[in-house]
């Protein structure tokens, strides 16, 4: 039977990453993955996580991706965006960016990532969940709010308005968000569900997780952060 999942943040965590795919969830050709952005900066191994998508999409697994906003700030800096550079003021995490993808400069990003990044969709609509990355401006008129991509992208905090969605819930990433938390709203089936469990954050043991929801039953599946050290502030 096909099963649906979602998760989020990966942030070059391609070691923890890999393990909740092949192992924590046994990921089947037959299944659904939705992963809602982040999948580089941070962590250790950004252009690893992107090879590993792309290698789960061409062999056939149904990896549904939707850009977060690092990959919009790659895609800016590759371009020469004026201030979109967030995701260079800190030098480490630049460096293992540009490690990974064996380049000196984001220019130099090979450009099957840079189409791929590119062609990313920021929202998708399931039949009973709406995904997006950050979140949106419930404030916005239902037609608008689906095209303010700063709060797609960016937004920390919303009031959720179910009604907006069409009654749909709302499943999210981009706030690290406690394990216990992410429980409390999971056992609760609530409106609207961040699962970003903060994987890239090794150091803080309130964090430092991938989440995956079984968006039909309901099981969420976490696992440790499971990278060799890398410099990383702590949350």
């Amino acid at each position: 039977m096909s099963r649906r999942f979602a998760a989020t943040d990966i942030h070059g965590c391609l070691a923890t990453f890999r393990h909740l795919v092949e192992v924590e969830l046994r990921l089947q050709a037959t299944d659904q993955l939705y992963l809602l952005g982040d999948y580089v900066n941070k962590g250790p191994d950004s252009a690893g996580v992107l090879d590993y998508v792309m290698a789960l999409q061409a062999s056939g697994y149904q990896v549904h991706c939707l850009r977060g906003n690092h990959e919009q700030e790659l895609l800016a800096t590759i371009h020469g965006t004026p201030n979109a550079n967030d995701m260079w003021k800190l030098e480490a995490e630049r460096n293992m960016v540009l490690a990974s993808f064996r380049v000196a400069k984001a220019t130099a990003v090979p450009a099957r990532y840079v189409a791929w990044m590119a062609a990313l969709p920021l929202t998708l609509d399931l039949p009973d969940f709406v995904l997006v990355h950050a979140g949106f401006d419930f404030a916005l008129p239902p037609a608008d709010l689906r095209h303010d991509e700063h709060s797609m992208l960016y937004t920390k905090s919303f009031v959720f308005d179910p009604s907006r969605l069409g009654g749909k819930r709302l499943l999210h990433g981009h706030v690290p968000t406690p394990v216990a938390e992410i429980k409390a709203a999971v056992a609760a089936r609530a409106g609207a569900i961040g699962l970003d469990a903060g994987g890239v954050y090794r150091h803080n043991p309130e964090l430092r997780h991938l989440a995956a929801l079984n968006l039909d039953s309901w099981e969420l599946h976490l696992v440790e952060n499971r990278e060799a050290p890398y410099p990383i502030t702590v949350r």
